[in-house]
Parts: C-alpha cells; sequence; structure tokens
C-alpha cells in the first residue's frame, strides 16, 4: 500500500515537470499528457479499466468540443476517467486548497467553481472560453459524490454550457466499480469504494490502498444539446443510472453499437 504511493509520488514527480511545461503551448500534448499519467497512477495501483463505446466525433465538424457527463462515486474517479476522456475535469473550488493535489489538478488544467452565485457569470465564462479553444470537458452533475449504491440527481445548472449557439457534444459517461481483488463486487463490499460525506482520502486510501479494483466505464452515443437545459439533464440521468444499475447488478448486456470499435481493456 505504501510502495504503490511511493511509487505514485515518484512518476507524478517525473510528468509533472513536463506538463508544467506544455500546458503553456499549444496542440494537443497537454491533453495527451495528463492522460498517460493518470493511466500510469491506474497501474501502480492496481485499477483495471475495462472500457466500452467510443469517444463520441462530429464528422461535420471535427474539432467540435465535447462535454463529457459522469455519475460520481469516488475520488478513483479522477483517475479512471482521467486515463480514458481527452479532457479538463470541472471540479468544486475546495479541491484548489487541497495540499499536493491542487497542483495536480492545475497541472492537468482542471477548471475549479464555486457554488457561488456572484460567480456563476464569471465562472462560465471561464469554461466557455475554454470550450472555445476546443477543449473537452468532464462535469460531474450530481455536484457531489454517491454512496455507491444509486446515482444522484443531475443538477440541470450544471448544464447551462449547453445552451449555447454552438454546442458542445454532450456525451454520457457511466463509470461502476465491479470487481474488487478480481471478485465481483456487491452491495456489501461497494462502501468500501465510495468516498463520500466527509471522509477524508487518507483514510479512505488507508482502507482501499491495500485492494486492486475493476472500474467498468461506459461511453453512450451523445445527445443532441437541443434538447434544452431541462430535458437534458433528465434524459442523462436516466441514461446513466439505468446503465450504472446494471453495471452494479452484473446484468449489464453489449449490444453491437455499445461494442462498436471498443477501448481495449486497460490492465
Amino acid at each position: 500500500m505504501v510502495t504503490r504511493l511511493i511509487l505514485v509520488l515518484f512518476w507524478t514527480l517525473a510528468l509533472l515537470p513536463i506538463q508544467l511545461v506544455l500546458i503553456n503551448r499549444a496542440g494537443e500534448a497537454k491533453e495527451r499528457l495528463p492522460m498517460t499519467y493518470w493511466s500510469g497512477v491506474a497501474r501502480l495501483l492496481g485499477l483495471k479499466l475495462a472500457v466500452t463505446g467510443t469517444i463520441a466525433h462530429d464528422p461535420a465538424r471535427p474539432t467540435r468540443p465535447i462535454l463529457f457527463v459522469a455519475n460520481h462515486t469516488s475520488w478513483v474517479d479522477i483517475i479512471a476517467l482521467g486515463a480514458v476522456l481527452p479532457g479538463c475535469f470541472i471540479a468544486k473550488g475546495d479541491v484548489a486548497k487541497w495540499p499536493g493535489i491542487s497542483l495536480i489538478a492545475r497541472a492537468g488544467r482542471t477548471i475549479f467553481v464555486s457554488r457561488d452565485r456572484a460567480s456563476t457569470g464569471r465562472e462560465r465564462s471561464a469554461l466557455e472560453s475554454r470550450l472555445d479553444d476546443g477543449d473537452n470537458l468532464i462535469l460531474f452533475p450530481e455536484g457531489t459524490t454517491s454512496d455507491g449504491a444509486r446515482t444522484l440527481q443531475f443538477r440541470s445548472s450544471f448544464l447551462a454550457l449547453a445552451d449555447r449557439d454552438i454546442a458542445p457534444l454532450i456525451q454520457p459517461v457511466t463509470i461502476v466499480y465491479d470487481q474488487l481483488d478480481g471478485l465481483p463486487i456487491c452491495r456489501r463490499n461497494r462502501p468500501l469504494i465510495a468516498w463520500y460525506g466527509d471522509m477524508d482520502i487518507a483514510s479512505h486510501y488507508a482502507r482501499l490502498g491495500r485492494h486492486s479494483l475493476r472500474a467498468r466505464i461506459i461511453l453512450s452515443p451523445p445527445l443532441p444539446a437541443s434538447l434544452g437545459r431541462k430535458t437534458l439533464a433528465t434524459t442523462l440521468e436516466s441514461t446513466i443510472a439505468s446503465r450504472a444499475a446494471a453495471l452494479r447488478q452484473h446484468r449489464f448486456i453489449e449490444t453491437s453499437s455499445q461494442s462498436a470499435h471498443p477501448t481495449p481493456e486497460k490492465a
């Protein structure tokens, strides 16, 4: 457990200086290196990733950015999704104050937002600016982590980015942890993974760090932004919640459209 953390520290020290240089330069390298970083962290922590589906793409506008919308259960989601999705996380402002983690988040070009209404306009402008620059964004519309047994209500206010003249692609992403030390996860041991309430990361990792995990990630087809913010929130919640429930109950069946050109499982 401690060895894993030490290896992650060395991995971070090796890649962080490179990323701090890349974030000030044009090109895709500053987006790709964080994916390489999180893939390495996943391997070092014993986290396997099984991915179904593909990243959304607009043939008529290849540079069209994507707003990835995902459910949220644990801090481990950041590692798993960061390794798979080419995008910047949208995180609550508190994360910007976490020692060490805030530096990694900033290097990954995370966008911090608060729940202060006075800051809403400025923060939305910052998010829209990122989309205008072609950056993909990763959003957790539940606003917090759940206990892993259910998907919380999606807040439509978080989907204001869809109300644009040139809207991003809206892609639902479902993540569920379905194996612990190679065995199926059940309701009894799911709380070991979920990180919510007033839990701190250190004690949570102390319990979880000695185990290996597998995360199942489903990339669903994109939804039209024209649905409107509230309908879009409801549809996204329904889509992701139903897939998450199927994964938790080990009854998810890949269809031909879901499994077309799947991303290979990462060890």
